[in-house]
């Protein structure tokens, strides 16, 4: 069987990695010619709008999938015509735009920050004082990795930040007193068979994802798990999704989902049975579902920036690296680590020798 791909970076490349054990090729539409998925399939090099070349896509493969939200719903809609495409098209038009997203977690019960949608700098003045400050101004669309968000601390803030949006549609959210940030990572196979991760905590700087440590028997699994049941009842959903969550003492809040594979998920390579990309990719051809049960205490640490000297990361015991073929740069994430130990203390001792590594 053959699968197309929309989109060629990490995500796409490790898609491929994993679904070549089980019988499927690949082609990978992607405009970059340097593309780090490029290698693994067939590489249709095109915009991701590009009609002729989607097209070319749907002729040649069996079932399409895609590796990120910033694809263009229109395009999914295009190759929806013309071949299976999962995750569906109204799940990419729901999480690739904060206010659908909320908006969709509300009607499901799922709680939220307080969220308006803003159209105009009376709309964001307006907003501030029900939501009050802090807050956080985003771009409805487009923003990953802290991207596309500006803290607003005083009233004064307001002009300024707004002209630097620049009038593009934008949601304000109250700021969330958090615990811990956690992630849920769900899958669920064209046949309608579900599972459950367990729950990954998270830590972030600057908006970006820097850690992300499996969770035993945590508390608030199967708070998680109703939560990310309902959002795949109500997309009629078909592959893996990730949503991420802010835990307020025994309360989840839903802050964002990604309807793929996702970054906090990475541990489950070699921390789970059957890992999410491996699951994605049994998803999207209906095949069963793997077990998603813990192989041990599992924690993911994101390269980013600059990259390893593999000797220096491999010479302790317990590690395992993924680079993902990217060049070095600022803020880029160029590959992960992952430890997997039969105890916390085990693998937390493994990823203090890596931290030393890393400095």
């Amino acid at each position: 069987m053959k699968v197309g791909i929309v989109g060629g970076g990490q995500l796409a490349r490790m898609l491929a990695i994993a679904g070549y054990p089980l019988g499927l090729d690949f082609v990978i539409l992607e405009p970059a010619e340097d593309a780090c998925s490029s290698h693994l399939g067939e590489h249709l090099c095109a915009n991701y709008d590009d009609e002729t070349a989607l097209a070319e896509l749907a002729e040649k493969v069996d079932v399409i999938t895609y590796e990120f939200e910033n694809v263009p719903v229109s395009a999914i809609e295009f190759l929806d015509g013309k071949c299976p495409v999962y995750p569906p098209a109204q799940a990419l038009a729901c999480a690739r735009d904060r206010l659908n997203e909320k908006t969709m977690f509300r009607e499901l019960g799922i709680g939220t920050a307080d969220f308006a949608n803003i159209e105009s700098l009376d709309d964001l003045k307006q907003a501030v004082v029900q939501i009050g400050l802090p807050a956080l101004l985003k771009t409805r669309t487009m923003g990953y990795d802290g991207k596309g968000q500006q803290m607003l601390r005083e009233d004064t803030d307001l002009d300024a930040v707004w002209k630097e949006f620049n009038g593009v549609p934008t949601i304000l959210e109250s700021l969330v007193l958090f615990d811990r940030e956690i992630s849920i990572i769900a899958v669920k196979n064209v046949s309608g068979e579900m599972a459950f991760y367990p729950i990954s905590e998270n830590h972030h700087e600057e908006g970006i994802l820097r850690l992300s440590t499996s969770q035993v028997d945590d508390p608030v699994q199967s708070q998680a798990e109703d939560y990310a049941r309902k959002v795949l009842e109500k997309l009629d959903y078909v592959g893996v999704i990730a949503i991420e969550l802010f835990q307020v003492g025994d309360q989840l809040l839903a802050n964002e989902m990604a309807p793929r594979v996702h970054n906090s998920g990475h541990w489950s390579i070699e921390g789970s049975v059957c890992g999410q990309f491996e699951n994605h990719m049994r998803a999207v051809v209906d095949l069963p579902l793997g077990s998603t049960e813990n192989l041990g205490y599992s924690t993911m640490i994101n390269l980013i920036g600059d990259l390893p000297e593999s000797m220096e990361v491999l010479s302790i015991p317990g590690v395992h690296l993924h680079l993902y073929g990217k060049s070095a740069r600022p803020g880029r994430k160029v590959g992960h680590i992952t430890v997997c130990e039969d105890s916390a203390e085990k693998t937390q001792k493994i990823l203090d020798q890596v931290q030393v590594r890393l400095t």
